[in-house]
């Protein structure tokens, strides 16, 4: 090689060598930024016996996870029409379950309109906004307490320890819906619901930004204008949100999972125990190996209360064995719409004292509703 172009050789290489060392050094600075971010804003959560949840460690991330999700209806600092309230309820309660051995999980939806007991987070001169004596709705728990009580309510009502916390308002929404690049939802009947301002005609449609958000808001568009069909919707979203996430591999690239991780820290307050990006990423990466039809999403079994609390809702049959499961670390499996009885799943096979033929005895459903990530639903 001359000398001419071996100058020039050099010269590329290290052109090619500066240019990499400024993006990593542009890389790092966004990462200690985020996390800078992440940190001014964390939110402290306690445990059961009332000790504040530090830094995960490394034997606590290899073990069961557990996270609430919570997404504020706040109308402040939102830049939108979304009327007029100037109330900051929690809109949607969700605790994500992920076994030890990654092979199963599940996303509880809490009603808004649940009632529990007052939890002693709630100050004792706000006590008499509860309206139904030692009863509040869990949704107030978020403006009379804050996140970290919506947290112990949850705590409470499950026995379930959950570290993990994030908090979402309406721009949140908005900016992981866009992160995420929009989600495809089927619409069984069109969609018209004023409050919301969502405009839907029957059929397939992505989803992004305002459009996913007055999906995901809409009561008065779907079934029979509550809560719980509200929930459904939202359970239409998130099971085409799970397939997109594990059909197109975010979870496995590193570039889709730090942009998905620079929109949660640009839109979402999170726990201490999430302000560390790796501790994001790393927890992320371990629903990955969960199968579709492991991926469970129920609904809280509720009744109707009636007398004073009309309109309410109270734990049903069967929330506490979901509880159980949590905590004892049971597989949670839908199969045709219903919550599979854990002890059901190893029945011995039956056989016939007469032929001597084994008959394989089939899980035995309970009465609590649910759907997988691997069911493709519409809204209706």
């Amino acid at each position: 090689m001359s000398e001419h172009k071996r100058s020039w050789w050099k010269i590329g290489l290290g052109s090619v060598a500066a240019v990499s060392l400024v993006l990593a050094g542009f890389v790092g600075f966004n990462v200690w930024q985020l996390s800078r971010t992440l940190e001014s804003a964390a939110v402290e959560v306690y445990d059961l016996d009332g000790s504040i949840y530090g830094n995960p460690t490394q034997a606590e991330l290899d073990g069961p996870l557990n996270l609430l999700l919570i997404g504020s209806d706040t109308r402040e600092n939102q830049n939108a029409n979304y009327g007029s309230s100037t109330a900051n309820l929690a809109d949607v309660i969700m605790l994500l379950h992920v076994n030890e051995a990654r092979d199963n999980a599940v996303v509880l939806s809490f009603p808004r309109d649940l009632l529990i007991p007052i939890p002693d987070c709630i100050p004792e001169e706000d006590r008499s906004k509860a309206r139904y004596g030692d009863l509040m709705q869990i949704n107030q728990t978020l403006e009379l307490g804050g996140p970290s009580c919506v947290l112990d309510a949850v705590q409470g009502i499950t026995n379930v320890s959950i570290p993990h916390l994030g908090l979402i308002d309406f721009k949140g929404v908005i900016g992981m819906s866009e992160a995420i690049g929009g989600v495809e939802v089927c619409v069984a009947s069109p969609i018209s619901d004023p409050y919301s301002q969502l405009e839907l005609d029957a059929g397939t449609h992505l989803l992004e930004g305002e459009q996913a958000l007055a999906f995901l808001r809409t009561r008065y568009g779907v079934g029979d204008g509550s809560d719980l069909s509200r929930i459904s919707n939202q359970q239409v979203f998130l099971t085409s949100l799970v397939r997109k996430v594990m059909d197109e591999d975010i979870l496995t690239s590193p570039i889709r999972l730090y942009s998905l991780a620079s929109a949660a820290a640009e839109n979402m307050r999170l726990s201490e125990s999430l302000t560390k990006l790796d501790t994001m990423v790393a927890m992320a990466r371990e629903l990955n190996d969960v199968d579709l039809e492991n991926i469970s999403f129920l609904r809280l079994p509720v009744y109707d209360l009636e007398g004073d609390a009309v309109g309410r809702l109270g734990l049903a049959e069967g929330a506490e064995d979901i509880f159980t499961a949590i905590r004892n670390e049971e597989e949670l499996l839908v199969v045709d719409g219903k919550l599979i009885d854990p002890e059901s799943l190893n029945a011995e096979p039956e056989v016939n004292p007469e032929t001597g033929e084994t008959t394989t005895v089939a899980p035995k459903p309970t009465n609590v509703s649910g759907v997988t990530a691997a069911d493709e639903l519409c809204s209706n």
